[in-house]
């Protein structure tokens, strides 16, 4: 069950340092177009996982090495899974766990790094990094979408989250509503804070986000619905986290 907490929803002022940190990963300098989804969607967008059905105590199509980085304690997964290695094509799949089943509950066509994934993710290398992570901050341009106050992910809202005017208009939305992947970042901190732990050279702002329809500099892009459920649905009391890859390195 969800307590009480407060979250944050003050308007922050960020300096311009911080916000050139934060989009040098997410976001970067638009250049050229990731593949477009692929077959193998529904009308809705939706796609499934490929092969037979897995145990319903495991998330499917996810190996013993990831599998057993899953906190024993989440009841919340956001596999993403990449169609290649060098693909930016993907399927974001919401898992719930029940008792010790996962089950299913929502999937999107999604986009990953323009040139695909990678175990030994670098700044500016256009791969998504490979791996499991936790979930706990979520920002935005807009107002969070969750209409419990104290409710789900701490959320902070403020205009620095805006993408440059001088990218494309498909890219202007990217950062609408973003939720921080804990890849290099501090936890308890807006999505947009600089801090590096392992060092600038290991990439950073790692964020689920906005899609533009293209592949991304190195984070995981969502249809603006799937961002708004994803909001309103993520809990801190259930400890979500994201596994993400291609197919192949996901069930290594």
């Amino acid at each position: 069950m969800r307590n009480g907490r407060v979250r944050r929803t003050a308007v922050a002022v960020v300096a311009l340092g911080s916000l050139l940190a934060a989009l040098s990963a997410c976001g970067g300098v638009p250049s050229g177009h990731g593949a477009k989804a692929g077959a193998g969607r529904s009308a809705d967008g939706a796609a499934g996982t490929s092969g037979a059905p897995a145990e319903p105590t495991r998330i499917p199509g996810v190996g013993d090495r990831l599998q057993q980085r899953i906190p024993a304690r989440s009841r919340q997964v956001v596999a993403v899974y990449g169609e290649g290695k060098d693909s930016a094509t993907s399927t974001v799949v919401l898992y719930t766990k029940q008792g010790s089943a996962w089950h299913r509950a929502r999937s999107w066509a999604a986009h990953n790094g323009r040139k695909g994934w990678t175990t030994d993710h670098h700044e500016d290398d256009r791969r998504s990094p490979v791996g499991v992570f936790t979930l706990s901050d979520a920002g935005g341009v807009l107002p969070d979408p969750d209409p419990a106050p104290g409710a789900g992910l701490p959320y902070t809202r403020s205009p620095a989250f805006a993408a440059p005017r001088s990218w494309a208009p498909s890219y202007w939305h990217d950062f609408d509503y973003v939720i921080a992947i804990d890849y290099n970042r501090v936890k308890g901190t807006p999505p947009n804070d600089p801090t590096r732990p392992e060092g600038t050279s290991k990439g950073g702002s790692i964020w689920l986000h906005m899609d533009h329809g293209s592949g991304t500099s190195a984070c995981v892009s969502l249809p603006r619905a799937a961002m708004e459920y994803l909001l309103r649905t993520l809990d801190p009391d259930r400890h979500p986290v994201v596994v993400m890859g291609d197919r192949a390195d996901l069930e290594a």
